[in-house]
C-alpha cells in the first residue's frame, strides 16, 4: 500500500500539473477579433469545362456596428432568448462543455456553446473542425474573453458575427436584408423576428428555405417565426425589458420581413445552378451551411453552359409564342421546370429553375417536388409488369402486347376479383379523358394513346409495391411517392424534374442507373475535399425490360401523344403526362446521349397551390404532348446538334401475351409484319369517321421487335390526363442527392376524392 505522503504528493502533483496546463492553455490563446472574422471570401463555381460560372459570397454583406448602434431591444431579445444570465455568468457553461466533450468522445454530434460568450467565440473560431482539442481551446478562449472584455463588448461581438441567413452576417446586414433599414432603426417587434433567426435561419426565415430542406416551407417557417417572435417578446416582458405598453404595441402585428432579393451575379439560371450545387455539397460533406457561406470554396459543377442557355432559350421561345398573361388572365402564374441528364453517367448538364431570383422567383422548379407527373409514370408500371408479371402469370413477365380493357369508367378490381372501393365504400371507377370505347387494347397501344384504364388495372395486377420498387430503383426518391392506391399507377407521385430525367435515363441506359449529380470536385485552401466521387452504377432492371420500354416509348413519339417530338428528326423515346383538372403537364424523353424532362404548371403565388391550366394559352386544356413537348424538342435540337444519331439497342421479344387480361395466349410468330394498308390509329375523341381501334399499325408491327413502327397511323393521337393528383407530396429528406426541394399543394384529394377519382 502506498503511504499517505505518496498519495498526497501525487494528488498535489496532479492538481499542480492541471493548474499549469490550464495556465498554459489560457496564456496560449488570444481574444478573438470580430473585424478579422468579417473577412469572409467568395465561393467560386465553375462550368463543366472549367471556366468560371460565378463568384458569390458574403463578404459584401457584412458590416460591424458599435453597441451604441444596436437597439437595446435587440440586445435584450437575444439575452432573454439565448442566455438570461448573461450579465451574471462567467461566460462558460461547464455542464454544456462536458456534454459536448462526452458526445465527441463517443463519436456523436457536438453541441454549440450554451452561453452568448461561447457562441461569440464559436462564431469567430474559423476552424470548424469538430475535435476535443478545438472544444477545449474554445473553452480557454471563452474564459479569457470573459475576463478581458466587458459584457457589452462580448454582446457587440456576438451580434456582429452571428449568421442570420440569406448570406447576412451581423445585425447590420440582417437589418438591411430583412427590413431594408439600419440596425439602429429596428423596432422591438423586428428585433424579436431577427433574434428568432439565431435559432436557425433555415427554419425561421419566413420566406422559407425549402430548397435546403423540404420541411422549411414558407408556410411552416412563417408559423415557426411567429411562434418564436411571440415567445421572445413574452420573455422580454417577463424579464422586465419591455413595459406593459411596449409589449402590447410590439405584439399588435407581426412585422413581415422583406422578400428575398437577387445578389450580384445571381440572375437568370445561375441562381438555380448555384442552389443545386450548394445543396449537393452540403448533402455530400460535413460542411455546415454557415461554414460554406463563410466562403473560400471552389466548386466544379457538371453544368454545360451551352446546354443551360439552350434550355432557357427553348422555354422563353415557347413562352413568347404561346403564353400571354397580358392578354389572358389564365396565362398568369404559368411556370416551367426542366432538367437534362446524361444516361449511363448521371451528370446534370442543364436545368431550368424559373424566371430568376431577380424576378422574385426563388423556388428552383427543376429541383422541387409537388407537381404530379401524370402519365409519364406509366412506363414504370409497364417495366414492373415485364419484370415481375402479374398474379395471373405466376411471376413470369408480361408482354407489352397483352391486352387490357381500355374503355372509360372502368371498374377496377383487386386480385381476388372484388372491386376497389372508395372512402364511402362505393365502387371505384377509373376514368379516361374521353368516353371513347377502346375495348381491349394492347399495353403498347394504351401507352401510345395514353389510355388510363389499362394501366390502373395493370398496376393492381402487378402489385403497386413492385411498381414503386421499379421507380425507386430507376432513381425516383421514395419520399416523393404518393399513397399506394390505384391512381398511383397513373402519376399521383411528385418527383422533381431532375429525378424524372434521371429515371428515364435508366431506360436509355438499358436498365443501368446512376444517381444524378451536379458537383465533381470541391476545393478549400487548395486542397480537394472528399465525398465528391462520381456515383456508382447500379442495375435497376433487366436490360431487355428497359429496351422494351424504350421500344414502346419510341412508338409514343412516332404514332401517339408525343408525335410533336418527331420534329427532333432523330431516334428518340418519350412519354407525355397530364393530370386531372389540368394542373400540370409533362414531357419526358431521351436519346442515348441525353434524357430531358419538362414540367409546366400554374401556381398561386400566395399559397403555392396548383391552379388549373384549362384555358391557358387560349386552348381548352394543356397536355404534355403540346407545350412541354415543344420546349423539349426545341432544346434537344440545339443540345444534340453535333451529336450522332446512335439509335437504341434492339428490344427482343419478352414475356407472356395475355389476351384480355386473362389466360396467356400462344405467342405469335415474330415474322408477322403489318400490312402497308394498316388502318389509322383512332382519336380518343369519338367520331363517326373513326375506324376501329383494333387492329392498328402500332399494335401489329411490334412483332418486328427491334424496329418501331414507321408511323402509318395518321391519327391525331390522344391526349392523356394521367389520373388524379394525390394531395401534397411527402417532404423529402435534406440529404437527397439533388434535393427534391419544397412541396407544393396540388391537392385534389387523391383517388377517392370524388367521381373522377
Amino acid at each position: 500500500m502506498p503511504s499517505w505522503k505518496l498519495v498526497t504528493g501525487m494528488f498535489i502533483g496532479f492538481v499542480g500539473s492541471l493548474v499549469a496546463l490550464v495556465g498554459v492553455g489560457y496564456a496560449m490563446v488570444s481574444v478573438p477579433d470580430e473585424n478579422a472574422a468579417a473577412k469572409s471570401q467568395n465561393n467560386v463555381y465553375y462550368w463543366a469545362d472549367g471556366t468560371q460560372m460565378v463568384a458569390t459570397g458574403t463578404g459584401v454583406n457584412r458590416q460591424n456596428v458599435n453597441i451604441a448602434q444596436i437597439p437595446e431591444a435587440m440586445q435584450w431579445a437575444v439575452i432573454s432568448a439565448e442566455n438570461k444570465s448573461f450579465y451574471q455568468d462567467s461566460g462558460v457553461d461547464p455542464q454544456g462543455l462536458l456534454r459536448a466533450v462526452v458526445n465527441m468522445a463517443r463519436g456523436g454530434q457536438t453541441q454549440g456553446g450554451s452561453t452568448i460568450t461561447q457562441q461569440y467565440v464559436k462564431n469567430t473560431y474559423l476552424s470548424q473542425q469538430q475535435t476535443i482539442t478545438r472544444k477545449f481551446k474554445e473553452m480557454f478562449i471563452s474564459i479569457k474573453v470573459g475576463t478581458k472584455l466587458s459584457k457589452q463588448q462580448i454582446l457587440q461581438g456576438y451580434l456582429n458575427t452571428s449568421y442570420f441567413g440569406r448570406g447576412a452576417y451581423g445585425i447590420q446586414a440582417a437589418a438591411q436584408t430583412y427590413y431594408g433599414k439600419d440596425a439602429k432603426d429596428l423596432t422591438p417587434g423586428e428585433c424579436a423576428v431577427l433574434a428568432a433567426l439565431l435559432k436557425g435561419p433555415t427554419y425561421f426565415d419566413p420566406a422559407g428555405n425549402a430548397d435546403l430542406d423540404p420541411s422549411a416551407t414558407q408556410q411552416a417557417n412563417t408559423q415557426r417565426s411567429k411562434d418564436r417572435w411571440g415567445w421572445i417578446l413574452e420573455q422580454m416582458h417577463n424579464d422586465h425589458h419591455l413595459t406593459d405598453a411596449q409589449f402590447q404595441q410590439a405584439t399588435k402585428q407581426y412585422p413581415v420581413p422583406d422578400g428575398r432579393k437577387a445578389t450580384k451575379g445571381m440572375t437568370g439560371q445561375i441562381s438555380y445552378l448555384v442552389d443545386t450545387a450548394k445543396k449537393y455539397v452540403l448533402a455530400h460533406s460535413d460542411i455546415t451551411e454557415t461554414q460554406f457561406d463563410q466562403g473560400g470554396y471552389q466548386i466544379q459543377t457538371t453544368f454545360e453552359k451551352d446546354k443551360v442557355n439552350a434550355l432557357a432559350a427553348a422555354v422563353k421561345k415557347v413562352q413568347k409564342e404561346r403564353i400571354d398573361p397580358k392578354k389572358r388572365d389564365l396565362d398568369k402564374y404559368v411556370q416551367f421546370g426542366a432538367a437534362s441528364v446524361k444516361p449511363k453517367d448521371g451528370a446534370i448538364v442543364a436545368l431550368y429553375g424559373g424566371d430568376g431570383y431577380e424576378n422574385g422567383h426563388f423556388t428552383n422548379n427543376a429541383d422541387t417536388s409537388g407537381v404530379p407527373v401524370g402519365s409519364t409514370w406509366k412506363p414504370f408500371v409497364l417495366a414492373a409488369a415485364m419484370e415481375y408479371g402479374t398474379y395471373r402469370t405466376g411471376g413470369e413477365g408480361l408482354s407489352p402486347l397483352s391486352k387490357y380493357n381500355g374503355n372509360d369508367h372502368l371498374k377496377v378490381l383487386n386480385n381476388d376479383g372484388s372491386p376497389v372501393l372508395t372512402k364511402d365504400n362505393s365502387v371505384f371507377y377509373q376514368r379516361n379523358e374521353s368516353d371513347y370505347k377502346w375495348g381491349y387494347i394492347s399495353l403498347r397501344k394504351a401507352m401510345e394513346q395514353s389510355v388510363n384504364t389499362p394501366f390502373v388495372q395493370l398496376g393492381m395486377d402487378v402489385g403497386l409495391t413492385h411498381v414503386r420498387d421499379v421507380a425507386q430503383a430507376s432513381g425516383i426518391l421514395r419520399d416523393s411517392f404518393s399513397t399506394l392506391n390505384p391512381s398511383f399507377s397513373i402519376g399521383t407521385s411528385t418527383p422533381s424534374a431532375i429525378r424524372m430525367a434521371d429515371a428515364y435515363s435508366t431506360f436509355a441506359a438499358s436498365g443501368q442507373h446512376v444517381d444524378p449529380y451536379s458537383v465533381t470536385a470541391v476545393k478549400k485552401d487548395g486542397q480537394e475535399l472528399q465525398g465528391f466521387t462520381k456515383p456508382k452504377v447500379s442495375t435497376a432492371m433487366p436490360e431487355n425490360v428497359a429496351n422494351n420500354v424504350t421500344d414502346v416509348l419510341q412508338n409514343v413519339i412516332q404514332n401517339g401523344t408525343g408525335e410533336n417530338a418527331k420534329a427532333l428528326g432523330r431516334t428518340a423515346a418519350g412519354k407525355t403526362g397530364t393530370t386531372d383538372s389540368n394542373k400540370s403537364a409533362w414531357f419526358v424523353g431521351y436519346t442515348q446521349q441525353l434524357s430531358t424532362s419538362v414540367a409546366m404548371f400554374r401556381e398561386n403565388p400566395k399559397d403555392h397551390e396548383l391552379l388549373s391550366m384549362n384555358g391557358t394559352a387560349g386552348v381548352e386544356s394543356i397536355h404534355g404532348g403540346d407545350i412541354p413537348t415543344s420546349v423539349w424538342t426545341e432544346y434537344m435540337k440545339t443540345a444534340l446538334k453535333n451529336a450522332n444519331d446512335n439509335g437504341f439497342p434492339n428490344a427482343t421479344e419478352i414475356g407472356k401475351v395475355q389476351d384480355e387480361a386473362g389466360a396467356p395466349t400462344p405467342t405469335p410468330s415474330p415474322s408477322i409484319t403489318p400490312s402497308p394498308s394498316a388502318t389509322q390509329s383512332p382519336s380518343p375523341t369519338p367520331s363517326a369517321t373513326n375506324t376501329s381501334p383494333s387492329p392498328s399499325a402500332s399494335d401489329t408491327c411490334q412483332w418486328n421487335w427491334g424496329n418501331p413502327c414507321d408511323g402509318n397511323s395518321n391519327g391525331t393521337g390522344g391526349t392523356d390526363t394521367g389520373g388524379t393528383t394525390g394531395g401534397t407530396s411527402p417532404s423529402p429528406t435534406p440529404t437527397d442527392t439533388t434535393g427534391n426541394g419544397n412541396t407544393r399543394g396540388n391537392g385534389n384529394g387523391g383517388i377517392f376524392a370524388g367521381p373522377n377519382g
